[in-house]
């Protein structure tokens, strides 16, 4: 037990210094860790918990580049696609979602990592923010990736570093507080869960704000290359779940 207990805290600390300085990431991160000890409802339990308590602490500590009309296209759509996302689950081959997912991720962010003068991408206007906002619902309700699609979009469209900071933390904000009240509501955390939800509320508290110190005294041509290396590894990790799974199915 005391085994367990010391994963889930050290997932929980690394998973919060990477929010922290991201502004997401934290499932990422922390599945990394949880998916090869803990069930996967507990894991899913335990990834909502610890990333709503670092984003919490965020929004007090990093509250600068907020703007509510652009946050807003972003939040409705997302509201939209969670019970869309949940709706599709059953009917997915999630093998096969994580594996395209993934490779999107890996061919892409590298080229954009490689080519720093990218055009900024201007098409869209409030109806693209929203659909990316959706589609980060959507993906929230199917496998908890809240945070890949807005972040992507963001970066395409070259905002500068505080206003992406502050559209993906409170879009994650918003899409945590409708999931886990989605799971209270039905009965998925359960008595049980509880002592592994306090040990990850006080071992990723820390690292968190160490996290968003860093965040604060780091260049727009770094934090831009953090985000995208962080969508390129979460890219690698849904290819590395997914296509053993697939072979081995073959």
């Amino acid at each position: 037990m005391e085994s367990l207990w010391m994963v889930v805290a050290l997932g929980a600390g690394v998973a919060g210094f990477v929010q922290g300085l991201s502004g997401f990431a934290f499932g990422m991160v922390a599945m990394s860790l949880w998916a090869w000890v803990l069930p996967p409802q507990l894991a899913a339990v335990l990834v909502v918990w610890g990333a709503l308590l670092g984003q919490l602490l965020a929004a007090f500590t990093v509250r600068r580049g907020w703007s509510w009309a652009l946050l807003l296209p972003f939040v409705l759509g997302g509201l939209a696609g969670i019970p869309l996302g949940v709706w599709l689950l059953p009917q997915l081959d999630m093998r096969w979602f994580k594996a395209l997912l993934g490779g999107l991720l890996v061919l892409w962010c590298p080229v954009m990592l490689l080519a720093p003068r990218w055009p900024a991408l201007v098409v869209g206007g409030r109806w693209g923010d929203g659909l990316a906002g959706m589609a980060g619902g959507v993906l929230g309700g199917v496998g908890g990736f809240t945070g890949v699609v807005p972040t992507l979009w963001c970066t395409l469209r070259r905002y500068p570093k505080e206003l992406q900071r502050a559209v993906i933390q409170n879009f994650n904000l918003s899409m945590l507080l409708v999931t886990m009240a989605v799971y209270l509501g039905t009965g998925m955390v359960t008595r049980d869960m509880l002592p592994l939800c306090a040990v990850v509320a006080p071992a990723m508290l820390l690292p968190t704000w160490l996290g968003t110190r860093l965040y604060i005294g780091i260049s727009e041509a770094r934090f831009r290359q953090l985000v995208l290396g962080l969508l390129t590894l979460s890219g690698v990790a849904m290819l590395a779940a997914a296509v053993p799974q697939l072979l081995a199915a073959s």
